[in-house]
């Protein structure tokens, strides 16, 4: 079965082609983070007027590089939330239009179950069950999979989301948008333990996260030393040590949850999964602790159009009934994942 999959749920437009017997075959991917680094941060107008000035031509150089023609495809998946409502309405109006024109069905994926199925990708992926640590964007949780389709929330966050977090930090810095990227880099030049931060609720005896307490700490930081006088070292301190507090938070939890459910695989999703010191910690607990933690490649850890169409073409294998070729089609701006359990 080939899958074309459309991702413009927010600041990226990602379209996609992959084949149940033959893997990826082709995937493109524009950012606008230059777009929207002038104002700090997503503009939802601007977001949706991009998306449309690309899906198209992105779509040709998928079909280019798997050197496909679209009579070959078998369904379109788009990502029908969670997200902004513009731009959702982009992808899916696009991907029910193609579907019409070619006589294809067509299938509305969670954006988040995108992510969650992201390192099935790779090239030794994790078998099911397993635990996942999803972070990505405005969601950081803690889930058990037992198979596509069947999620159960251990633990999320209960205010701000640790991808947040960091761009709330950057922004504190001086270092502008997209902020977790800038952070992780400045934090590297930080001087371990020069700054210490709280670690929110990292005894809380649950599975539960929360980083707007950790912001207020960088925030009274940066008051404390004179937001207009803050060195460049004064900078990296606080950064090392936001990340730090950050990190040690999420490897806990991930621990926790892995000791609460008895499992022994951890995936990693979502755009903060490629912070290299996340990666780093993780890893070593992992040799410590003698489990699997399992990461989608690089690019493939902020949205993307492959992740849409793998989770479409996996969907429609256990369910072939859920494509429909009405073309009348919803976005789900808010939409729960668990809510897709049992479907």
């Amino acid at each position: 079965m080939l899958v074309l999959g459309i991702e413009s749920s927010c600041d990226e437009t990602g379209l996609a082609l992959y084949d149940t017997t033959r893997g990826l075959l082709a995937h493109a991917l524009h950012s606008q983070i230059a777009m929207h680094r002038e104002y700090g941060g997503v503009v939802p107008e601007l977001a949706s007027r991009d998306h449309i000035r690309r899906v198209l031509p992105l779509l040709q150089e998928v079909l280019a590089q798997a050197q496909t023609a679209p009579a070959a495809i078998d369904a379109i998946a788009f990502t029908q939330g969670p997200g902004l409502a513009g731009a959702l309405l982009v992808g899916a109006g696009v991907a029910n239009a193609l579907a019409m024109a070619w006589q294809k069905p067509v299938i509305g994926i969670h954006h988040l179950e995108g992510h969650l199925l992201s390192p099935l990708l790779a090239d030794a992926p994790p078998s099911f069950p397993f635990v996942a640590l999803l972070v990505s964007g405005g969601h950081t949780q803690l889930m058990r999979v037992t198979d596509v389709g069947a999620y159960e929330t251990l633990g999320e966050t209960l205010d701000d989301a640790a991808g947040e977090a960091f761009d709330k930090t950057a922004k504190l810095l001086g270092l502008g948008y997209p902020g977790g990227p800038a952070v992780s880099r400045m934090a590297e030049f930080g001087v371990p333990g020069a700054v210490t931060l709280p670690r929110p609720m990292l005894h809380s005896g649950d599975l539960d996260f929360s980083f707007s307490g950790l912001k207020t700490a960088v925030l009274t930081q940066v008051r404390k030393l004179g937001a207009s006088n803050l060195c460049e070292q004064a900078k990296a301190d606080i950064a090392r040590g936001f990340v730090d507090a950050a990190v040690d938070v999420l490897v806990a939890k991930s621990l926790g949850a892995l000791k609460q459910t008895g499992l022994n695989r951890l995936v990693v999703a979502g755009g903060v999964g490629a912070n290299q010191q996340l990666r780093e910690a993780l890893n070593r607990a992992a040799a410590r602790r003698r489990f699997s933690v399992h990461y989608p490649d690089l690019a493939l850890c902020t949205d993307n159009g492959a992740m849409i169409a793998l989770a479409g073409a996996l969907r429609l294998a256990r369910w072939p009934e859920q494509a429909g070729c009405d073309y009348a089609f919803t976005v789900k701006p808010r939409w729960d994942l668990t809510s897709l359990a049992g479907v």
